[in-house]
């Protein structure tokens, strides 16, 4: 699944039933783990989000988030947020991926999770631009030990050019 998504999923809580809202945006940390989602909010220009752990979420699918119970909704500061994937100061959406000897692979364009291995990050969609997205399509680079998020750029560790194609596979569609 892409982190894409999720963003504008309905959210239900199991309690009750109701609808509570929509996700605006996911929250991750410097571990390549999902730890929550981020909710509408009525109010503009606020310091605080709506926030939902990674652990109170029940299940999630194509259509929909469910979450134990209202109660599981918590104001954040958004400056204790490591990283978000859509908005914010610390988001990884548009952020270069630059390898350790200084090759530009491009720019993150989705994020994607296996639903069965739950919060963990698995791989990065990387975008080269419109031209050579629709000529090639986008590039799929797996998530590996030494890759670490910058406030510039993801930083992947040293490859060579034939180790990096093969570790790069095109996402067709």
């Amino acid at each position: 699944m892409k982190l894409q998504e999720m963003i504008g999923l309905a959210v239900y809580e199991v309690e009750e039933g109701n609808e509570i809202g929509k996700i605006v945006d996911v929250l991750l940390d410097s571990n390549w783990n999902i730890t929550g989602i981020e909710l509408e909010s009525k109010t503009f220009f606020s310091s605080h989000v709506k926030v939902v752990a990674w652990e109170d979420i029940v299940a999630y699918g194509e259509d929909a988030v469910m979450i134990r119970s209202k109660e599981s909704i918590v104001k954040a500061d958004t400056d204790h947020i490591p990283y978000t994937f859509l908005l914010g100061k610390n988001k990884l959406k548009d952020l270069q991926v630059l390898t350790a000897s200084g090759t530009i692979l491009g720019r993150v364009s989705d994020v994607y999770f296996d639903q069965k291995l739950g919060n963990t990050i698995v791989a990065l969609e990387i975008s080269d631009g419109l031209v050579t997205d629709l000529i090639e399509g986008r590039k799929w680079l797996p998530c590996s030990d030494g890759m670490s998020i910058g406030e510039n750029s993801v930083l992947v560790p040293a490859m060579s050019e034939e180790r990096l194609q093969k570790a790069i596979n095109i996402v067709n569609g």
